[in-house]
Formats: structure tokens, C-alpha cells, sequence
């Protein structure tokens, strides 16, 4: 063999190692590049079903807040028929709630008022408590303020009762808060 055919033979050599290197390095990027692909289809599907379940877990309480506070107005609305009814009770005076002639009356109007009361709280429908308590703006509003012995802030009158309505305020109770003597 001469020189020139064992150099021939070599670069044939070279050539064929080359060949089969090529195809495994081409192989080797293919399969890196399906590898990150499949990881970040994987995180991906990852996030969707995340938030699938916040879509869910939303939906799912915004279904219950509607169930629970789906009558709200209707309750504001029958909040001042209780009024009235408190009102007209507080305005009948004691003899003439002992009268023969007004006492089915005066019964009648105690036991709505009752039924209406325990209606309010099948619904979750509470008074709110304002006199000795300290003003919350979260529930109270100060309509004036009175000179008088309580600390000042203290609520010393209420001129219409608040409601809550479960967790959520119905209607702020309408109250008058003490302030310091001069």
C-alpha cells in the first residue's frame, strides 16, 4: 500500500466515524429538546389544573355567599316593618294594653312581632347591640353626640337598631354618643 491509499483509507475511516457520531449528537439535542419540552408541557398542565381549582373553589363560594345573602334586600326591606311594629307596641300605654277591647289587639301585634323575630333568626338575621357598647363605625352611626357621665365614645341613646345579616351588616343601627361634659 502506498501513501496515498493509507491516507485514503483513513479519511474513509474518519469519514465513517464522523457519519455515526453525527447521528447520535443530532439524537442526543432531539431527545434534550423533547425532554424540555415535555417538562414544561408538564408544568403547564400544572398551572391549568391549578387553576381550575381556584376557578372551582371561587365559583364554589360565590354559590354559597349568593345562597346565604341572596335575600339581603328583602330583609332591609322587612327590617322596617319590624319597626313599625316595635313602634306601634312602644305607643299603646300600659292601661290600655289591660283593656277587655285592645287586648286581642295588643296580643296579636306582640305575637307578629315575635314570629317576625323568629323568622329574623332562622335567616341569621341578628340586632345588633349599641347601648353601653363603644361606637363602631363597622356598625354604629353616630347621628349626634349628648354631654353625659359615660366615657366619651360610649353610645348612650339608639334611635334605630342595627342588623346583621349573619357575618355581614344589614343595616347600621342610627345611635347618639357621649361626649365629654363641658
Amino acid at each position: 500500500m502506498t501513501d496515498n491509499e493509507n491516507n485514503f483509507d483513513a479519511s474513509e475511516d474518519l469519514r465513517a466515524e464522523t457519519a455515526g457520531a453525527a447521528p447520535e449528537v443530532a439524537e442526543h439535542d432531539r431527545t434534550a429538546e423533547l425532554e424540555a419540552a415535555l417538562a414544561e408541557a408538564k408544568q403547564q398542565t400544572l398551572y391549568a389544573q391549578a387553576e381550575i381549582q381556584n376557578v372551582r373553589r371561587r365559583a364554589e363560594k360565590d354559590a354559597a355567599d349568593a345562597r346565604a345573602y341572596a335575600t339581603t334586600n328583602f330583609a332591609r326591606d322587612v327590617l322596617s316593618v319590624n319597626d313599625n311594629l316595635e313602634r306601634a307596641l312602644a305607643t299603646i300605654p300600659a292601661e290600655l294594653r289591660e283593656d277587655d277591647k285592645l287586648k286581642g289587639l295588643v296580643s296579636g301585634l306582640d305575637a307578629t312581632l315575635r314570629e317576625l323575630a323568629n323568622v329574623f333568626q332562622r335567616n341569621g338575621i341578628t340586632r345588633i347591640t349599641s347601648l353601653g357598647e363603644a361606637l363602631d363605625p363597622n356598625r354604629h352611626q353616630a347621628m349626634m353626640e349628648m354631654p353625659s357621665a359615660e366615657a366619651p365614645g360610649t353610645i348612650v341613646q339608639e334611635m334605630q337598631s342595627g342588623w346583621m345579616i349573619r357575618d355581614r351588616l344589614l343595616r347600621p343601627a342610627l345611635v347618639g354618643v357621649a361626649k365629654a361634659a363641658d
